[in-house]
């Protein structure tokens, strides 16, 4: 009998954004992640759902964004999801980033250090709050693949998704379901804040825990953070994990075809929901090849024959971007051979 496996790292993010077409414009333009799915909110499918990742979107490194009709601006607190993490090859690349950043006005912090890693906090037009990790020295679970004919340069790119931070009030209780329940281990601490991983471990494995007893509640709204979701392998491991999450009692969605990976979900605390999804089917499918990704209105079948109807809803904006070329962007930095 094949025994449940620890969840194997990060899969996705899903936000909340003001404007899909800006939202579209800042991760192609300036973050030069690949808009691989340009779909519906699948719950509610006059909401755009896009999926940013890297060349192929490769699970584990996909950031998705809903733009909800006439939500509010979120309010930042306790018990949200509240700054996510990107990866970057390396130190160099946050030098790189810092350049860039400068030359997109984009707020940032410039490179500090957390649990001995160098990042850049950062944030979007809509306030959202993320964070560039090096990847120098990172020897957990392997990144993806940068998006290769983007604006920004391969060897700079951002390749996947890391470390993401949690605020919550109550700690001891999250621990214990991170610990007990999901398989998480605590590997670090730094005063309030407590580093977690899975699997692997390392920058695309690993949580960071805010414990926080000051802060009121959060809201969400747009530049917030709605779910994060971890990999598991295959569909046989899925219906474990619902099974287990189901014994501890923990309410649940039961199982959900999302068409590009299976999934289950789950409120493991106040305020923070967990998605549990796998690595396949992915996103280059009968609809869109690889060189079309993101392209097009893409809907799973369940939607196809409802085509026209949610081409009504939905605002129509370009995305096409295989017939342009995007000049590398170096600011200064030599091409590496």
């Amino acid at each position: 009998m094949t025994k449940l496996l620890p969840l194997t790292g990060i899969h996705h993010i899903t936000a909340i954004t003001s404007s899909a077409e800006k939202n579209y414009d800042f991760f192609t333009n300036v973050l030069g992640m690949r808009l691989v799915k340009k779909t519906v909110n699948q719950d509610d499918i006059q909401t755009y759902h896009l999926f940013f990742a890297d060349d192929r979107g490769n699970a584990g490194t996909d950031i998705t964004f809903f733009d909800f009709p006439n939500i509010p601006k979120a309010q930042r607190g306790n018990n949200e999801i509240y700054r996510s993490g990107l990866r970057v090859p390396n130190d160099r690349a946050l030098e790189y980033w810092m350049k860039r950043f400068d030359h997109f006005n984009v707020k940032h912090s410039g490179i500090t250090e957390q649990f001995g890693v160098k990042v850049i906090n950062f944030e979007d037009f809509d306030g959202q709050q993320m964070q560039l990790i090096s990847d120098e020295n990172d020897k957990g679970v392997a990144p993806g693949t940068a998006w290769i004919n983007g604006p920004v340069p391969t060897e700079f790119g951002i390749h996947g998704l890391g470390t993401t931070l949690i605020r919550v009030a109550e700690f001891e209780f999250l621990k214990q379901v991170l610990e007990m329940v999901l398989m998480f281990r605590e590997t670090k601490t730094e005063g309030n804040l407590h580093y977690f991983e899975t699997g692997e471990g390392g920058n695309g494995a690993s949580i960071i825990i805010e414990h926080n007893t000051v802060l009121g509640r959060a809201q969400q709204g747009y530049g917030s953070v709605h779910h994060i979701a971890f990999r598991v392998k295959d569909r046989e491991q899925l219906d474990k994990w619902i099974d287990r999450l189901q014994g501890y009692q923990f309410p649940t969605s039961g199982y959900v075809d999302r068409f590009y990976f299976e999934s289950l979900y789950s409120p493991v605390a106040n305020g923070i929901l967990f998605e549990f999804a796998t690595d396949e089917p992915g996103f280059i499918d009968d609809e869109e090849s690889y060189e079309i990704l993101g392209e097009t209105l893409a809907l799973p079948p369940k939607f196809r024959d409802h085509r026209e109807q949610i081409e009504k809803l939905v605002r129509q904006f370009d995305t096409v971007r295989s017939t342009k070329k995007f000049e590398k962007e170096y600011f200064g930095f030599e091409k590496e051979a």
